[in-house]
């Protein structure tokens, strides 16, 4: 920012310039709001952005009667129970595929029907699941028969069921751990059940006691405790009539339920974090800002120069070679002042026979000092 703050001195000659230090100010406020909102934006996308959406579930079965022998079809009875799923107005060009929101599905069949070996339909998330749009039984029979749908929502992060006791206590009957704790720390202050004294410790009202059984717990040891206080959520449980009327070739019932899933926002989000389009583009201005203030700050360098030797021409002329003068003994590493020592005035200064005088016995010295070695006597 500095490199591109206009000198006092050319916002002095200029006045119309103050426009350009407001455009600056406003530019360094803009910037602060943005690291800020980017800041927040980075905090935010740690944790899981959700929205609830529903999810419409079609259960629809079909009936195949037997045919008499000799003919190309089955020769017994079934039914195909299908258990289809899509989210109600999904956004995107990608579809997410109806199992990816379930842990598990069971299909309880009529035990007296197909016996207790042959009645359950059971499928189970695995780390090697291949995801699908539906899931389908087939079994066979000629009789309407009832089922019962388990569903279990694969929640993410994950949910828990509180004890009855302790639901009652946060109002909170299926969350997440986090929100759990959270519930729990609010309660603990509303109620002011902290230790005034030793900050760690938590005294438990009559109504913690029955959840916690005992009167006084380290907050160290809330996590432990509240451990075996969580159950997995309960299922979604929807009952289904079979139907095998050859009236009706296909029959279809529609629930709907709640899921959560990821907000459209959080993409958003990253594509902003991660987005370079315009930084090449701000780079060239900022860079073609910096020309542009170096080339005023030179053309003030030079209307200062031509304003100064147009005012007083002689004394700026003057002034200039001395500068020059010095500069050049600075570069050139002389000593003296040549100028002044190439007028005679400046060997007729009082000063000067001294100067001599220590000079010719100087070099008289010199001299006695160079005969003496060579001739390897001490002259007297």
């Amino acid at each position: 920012m500095a490199d591109k703050v206009l000198p006092q001195r050319i916002r002095d000659l200029v006045p119309e310039s103050q426009a350009y230090m407001d455009l600056l100010a406003f530019e360094r406020k803009l910037d602060q709001t943005i690291a800020r909102k980017r800041m927040e934006i980075q905090e935010a996308i740690k944790k899981p952005i959700m929205q609830k959406r529903k999810l419409r579930i079609y259960i629809s079965n079909t009936y195949t009667p037997s045919k008499p022998e000799g003919e190309e079809a089955e020769k017994v009875s079934s039914w195909e129970l299908r258990v289809e799923g899509k989210l109600l107005e999904e956004a995107g060009k990608q579809k997410r595929k109806f199992s990816s929101f379930f842990k598990s599905l069971v299909i309880e069949l009529d035990k007296e029907l197909y016996g207790p070996d042959n009645h359950l339909v059971e499928w189970h998330r695995m780390p090697t699941t291949q995801e699908t749009d539906g899931f389908q039984v087939k079994r066979p029979g000629d009789v309407n028969v009832k089922c019962t749908l388990l569903l279990m929502i694969d929640h993410q992060p994950p949910q828990y069921k509180l004890d009855p006791r302790l639901a009652r206590l946060l109002g909170v009957h299926t969350q997440t751990r986090a929100n759990i704790m959270q519930a729990l720390w609010l309660y603990i202050k509303n109620n002011k059940l902290q230790d005034c004294h030793e900050k760690e410790y938590i005294n438990c009202n009559r109504y913690f006691r029955q959840v916690f059984s005992c009167p006084r717990m380290r907050f160290s040891e809330i996590p432990m405790k509240l451990a075996s206080l969580l159950q997995h959520p309960d299922p979604i449980i929807i009952n289904h009539m079979i139907s095998v009327d050859p009236t009706d070739q296909k029959k279809t019932a529609c629930y709907d339920i709640d899921v959560e899933v990821d907000d459209s926002l959080k993409s958003q989000m990253n594509s902003f974090l991660s987005s370079t389009t315009n930084q090449q583009e701000i780079a060239a201005l900022e860079m073609k800002i910096h020309e542009t203030i170096e080339y005023i700050n030179q053309l003030k360098t030079e209307r200062d120069f031509m304003l100064s030797f147009s005012n007083k021409p002689q004394d700026f002329i003057q002034d200039w070679l001395k500068s020059q003068c010095k500069d050049l003994k600075l570069m050139t590493d002389v000593k003296g002042n040549p100028e002044e020592e190439r007028r005679t005035e400046f060997y007729e200064a009082p000063w000067v026979p001294e100067a001599v005088g220590r000079y010719v016995y100087s070099r008289l010295q010199q001299r006695r000092q160079e005969l003496e070695q060579v001739l390897g006597i001490r002259l007297t």
